[in-house]
């Protein structure tokens, strides 16, 4: 017969077999799926070594020409710089000394026509005031010659016995012309 120990003591080593068993099962399962990454990453693996080798082949030329290009064009860069620097450095230089020219002529200009505005002002006033003198002393012995050839007209006409003409109305004494007029 069969003792409860022994149906006990059977009991735990079933279920102890079990769990070990279950477990290895579990540690297999593991070990297949890692083994199934470790294939999958050898193949991304591989696959982005090839992509890599060949970007490298298509690009590491582009890289050398452009390596290149820079270590021949930089020196002409740099030369074309120091141009510009210069010729901006110059243009600078010529703008402010064509300022200051500018100005200057400017002011000389302005002086200058100040200087010919008053000429021309003086010399237009000096005109004024000779006409002024001149019609001023030519008028009143010109008015008193024709006040004295008035006289010698009427006298010479009197002497000689004409009559006056009649005329129609009343006529003025005097002009107011001859206000200056002194017979």
């Amino acid at each position: 017969m069969i003792s409860v120990a022994n149906v006990n003591n059977l009991n735990n080593e079933t279920l102890l077999l079990i769990f070990v068993a279950c477990t290895g099962a579990a540690v297999l399962m593991q070990a297949l799926v890692l083994l199934a990454m470790l294939i999958t990453a050898r193949k991304a693996l591989k696959l982005a070594q090839e992509q890599i080798e060949e970007l490298r082949t298509n690009v590491l030329p582009v890289v050398m020409d452009t390596k290149q290009l820079l270590s021949t064009v930089g020196p002409k860069i740099e030369s074309v710089a120091s141009d510009f620097a210069a010729l901006t450095h110059g243009l600078r230089t010529h703008g402010i000394k064509l300022d200051e020219t500018t100005t200057d002529i400017l002011e000389r200009v302005n002086r200058q026509s100040n200087r010919v505005d008053m000429m021309l002002t003086n010399t237009l006033d000096t005109i004024d005031r000779a006409g002024a003198v001149v019609a001023e002393v030519l008028s009143v012995p010109i008015r008193q010659l024709a006040g004295i050839a008035a006289f010698a007209r009427a006298a010479i006409g009197t002497l000689r016995g004409d009559a006056p003409h009649p005329q129609s109305g009343p006529q003025p004494t005097h002009s107011p012309a001859d206000k200056d007029l002194f017979v």
